[in-house]
């Protein structure tokens, strides 16, 4: 029998993060990943000779003193290679056939937006302001009683959308503060204006690159959780959590025809909320109505995704993200909607950063909303067995995606060495995310007691973490991973670790 302080299922950046937290603070911990390599949508790939991250593009709040800088001092992940983007513009939007830039800092990025828009000086100085204030408050669910949700309600209440209609006005400017928030689903109806201004201010903060692989995190972070004692079981899959009197006894895991159980003290899911009671097969304690709730959730939009492999010389490298919108589009908040219909209007660009004195890039990612629908018709399918008509559907998105891309960079496709294309299903297959959502579970601002999560099961040792609890990206799910964590250890342990 295997017996530990804390099981972790799932090795997700949020799962390892939180492994990492018990063994530093002395528990015995074990990690269970149905996959050969750890890193859920941190993993690295490769296609031949090429490598490409699955989901990690680039980060906010990384220079000195800020939020997700502090985080990674902690996990030791800052000696990483990391790669400030271009402080004068970090982001460059496309709308209407026009480039907008967005700078570095409050003021820096206010200053140029009122460059572009000056009659709006004034609303932009209190947009800018606005977004620096919520960011002071990230640590509140932490550092505050009762998980200090209860001090963010209006802003989880409040609709994103209308905020910033009423705030700035519809029209151009929205849409440019708006237009790099394929980083997120902007979804006009539900999106809480906490979690638009939290992700977008850490972006405004600082943003960052790592050169190389983006599995370097999540290798790091694992290989620190060995050396602290802890394990990691690869290749191994969690069949059911076992249950008795409203406390999980055991996990059992599976790999090819072994079977065995492991049994903790403290189990900690980074698996989706929906996976995660399904392991729960027999449980007395999880009620009807809850199961139903969680299941009946809905999940954000996947992504038809590019990875191109550059001829050499061919594409300068630029130390910025570029968003693309088609200039038929009326708003950027129309990208969820039209996407659901097969048109692609929006893209996100970004490069791999080159080696040192390099000024040319090598790889480059092609990123567009998708909705599941799309796909669904080969939803019973299995990697590389999906068919003809499936590769043709994905020479046609890409074949659009390239033509809309060489609209701000020329001669894009005959820049192409190669091209590999990933869909929804994709995700879906490699990294266990439902319907392949590219940031976990649709939170609603019309009914945030249902769509925001808490890391507390409805057994008295089962913890939830991930990007489905409260915010998704790096900077979220870390946040998260402290927030699990502090259930066990106690808030003021966690605490410590942002000092």
């Amino acid at each position: 029998m295997q017996k530990f302080d804390a099981l972790i299922i799932g090795s997700g950046i949020g799962g390892l993060e939180c492994a990492y937290i018990l063994a530093r603070s002395g528990m015995s911990v074990c990690v269970v990943e149905k996959n050969a390599v750890v890193g859920g949508s941190l993993q690295s790939f490769k296609r031949g000779e090429d490598e490409f991250d699955t989901g990690f593009h680039y980060v906010g709040a990384l220079a000195k003193g800020e939020i997700l800088e502090r985080l990674f001092s902690f996990f030791g992940l800052m000696e990483l290679p990391w790669h400030q983007l271009d402080r004068d513009g970090f982001d460059e939007v496309f709308l209407k056939d026009k480039s907008y830039l967005l700078s570095n800092g409050h003021t820096a990025f206010a200053e140029r937006l009122s460059s572009y828009f000056p009659n709006s000086s004034e609303e932009i100085k209190r947009y800018s302001a606005f977004l620096k204030d919520v960011g002071s408050k990230i640590t509140d669910p932490l550092l505050k009683e009762g998980n200090g949700l209860s001090s963010l309600n209006e802003l989880f209440l409040c609709n994103a959308y209308n905020f910033l209609k009423e705030s700035v006005g519809e029209g151009a400017l929205l849409d440019v503060i708006s237009g790099t928030s394929l980083k997120l689903e902007l979804n006009r109806p539900t999106l809480p204006l906490y979690t638009f201004a939290q992700i977008n201010n850490s972006f405004v903060q600082s943003a960052w690159r790592l050169r190389g692989r983006g599995s370097q995190i999540t290798e790091t972070l694992a290989n620190s959780i060995e050396k602290m004692g802890g394990f990691i079981m690869r290749g191994w899959q969690a069949v059911e959590i076992k249950e008795d009197n409203g406390v999980c006894s055991s996990v059992e895991v599976c790999r090819a025809k072994n079977t065995e159980s492991l049994f903790a003290d403290y189990i900690i899911s980074d698996l989706t909320p929906q996976t995660t009671l399904k392991l729960l097969k027999e449980s007395g304690s999880v009620r009807k109505i809850f199961r139903r709730r969680i299941n009946k959730l809905e999940q954000t939009y996947g992504f038809f995704t590019l990875n191109l492999r550059l001829k050499k010389d061919a594409v300068p490298y630029v130390n910025r993200n570029r968003y693309y919108y088609t200039p038929e589009l009326r708003s950027v908040w129309d990208v969820k909607d039209e996407s659901a219909k097969g048109k692609v209007c929006g893209l996100l660009i970004t490069q791999q950063v080159p080696k040192e004195g390099e000024r040319f890039a090598t790889y480059m990612d092609i990123l567009t909303p998708m909705s599941y629908a799309e796909v669904a018709k080969w939803a019973d399918t299995t990697v590389g067995h999906r068919g003809e008509e499936y590769r043709e559907f994905k020479e046609r998105k890409a074949e659009e995606c390239l033509a809309l891309a060489e609209r701000i960079i020329p001669h894009l496709r005959e820049s192409v060495e190669r091209c590999y294309t990933s869909t929804p299903l994709t995700y879906r297959d490699y990294i266990g995310a439902p319907e392949g959502t590219a940031y976990g579970i649709r939170k609603d601002c019309n009914s945030i007691e249902k769509t925001l999560l808490a890391p507390k099961s409805p057994l008295k040792n089962l913890f939830f973490t991930g990007q489905n609890l409260n915010l998704h990206g790096i900077l979220g799910t870390s946040l998260t991973a402290l927030l699990t964590c502090s259930q066990i250890l106690g808030r003021e342990s966690v605490v410590r670790f942002l000092k």
